[in-house]
């Protein structure tokens, strides 16, 4: 769910990060570590679903061989040009990888844009909610945001409800502002201030 003005050249705002590996975060349920290749089927797997395909803008389908392996080689360099920060999605009691989050870095300043999916067999759980809060918080703490902003297709009203148990504002809808397969879709907008930080953690 990215935009359109994602950073094409260093953020000057994190010049004190260290860009050569992506870092681990860990939650009381989910673990956030860099993609490996050996991924790779898992994630075929998970994304391949047309329902996971159909909520987001990013996932083709069908999900063909090979596309997991380079989307997940492209992961340490985007974080090396302070692009994009994606981790895999893990449960701490089982090591099973359920999904997937991002931060998306934006060129105007310190903001960027949250995404993720889940396999079908982990929605509903909370699982989204809790990745993202963690998520949020390193790219307050850490990355020093001043923002970040989401947005889901009009038809995904679940990923709606994460976004508002992050205590997100709800912005507006983006009449075709996004297009899947050729299709022009609308969007539905939602921002975070960092200085909302500290009043959502505790959100449900």
């Amino acid at each position: 769910m990215p935009g359109k003005d994602a950073r094409k050249t260093p953020n000057t705002f994190l010049f004190f990060m260290n860009f050569d590996s992506i870092p681990f975060l860990e939650t009381e349920r989910l673990l956030l570590r860099p993609f490996t290749i050996a991924d790779a089927p898992r994630v075929q797997e998970l994304a391949g679903e047309s329902r996971v395909a159909e909520s987001t803008t990013r996932i083709p389908h069908p999900y063909t061989d090979g596309v997991a392996e380079a989307w997940i080689a492209s992961q340490p360099h985007d974080w090396r040009k302070q692009r994009a920060l994606t981790f895999a999605v893990e449960l701490v009691e089982t090591g099973e990888l359920i999904g997937a989050i991002s931060l998306r870095l934006f060129a105007q300043g310190p903001r960027a844009e949250l995404g993720f999916w889940l396999g079908i067999p982990f929605w509903g759980r909370g699982y989204a909610t809790e990745a993202a809060r963690e998520l949020g918080r390193y790219g307050f703490e850490e990355l020093k945001l001043q923002g970040i902003q989401a947005r889901h297709l009009t038809g995904n009203a679940a990923a709606g409800r994460v976004l508002e148990k992050l205590g997100m504002r709800y912005e507006g809808v983006t009449l075709q502002g996004a297009s899947r397969g050729g299709v022009l879709l609308d969007v539905v907008d939602y921002f975070l201030p960092a200085a909302s930080l500290g009043e959502n953690r505790s959100a449900a």
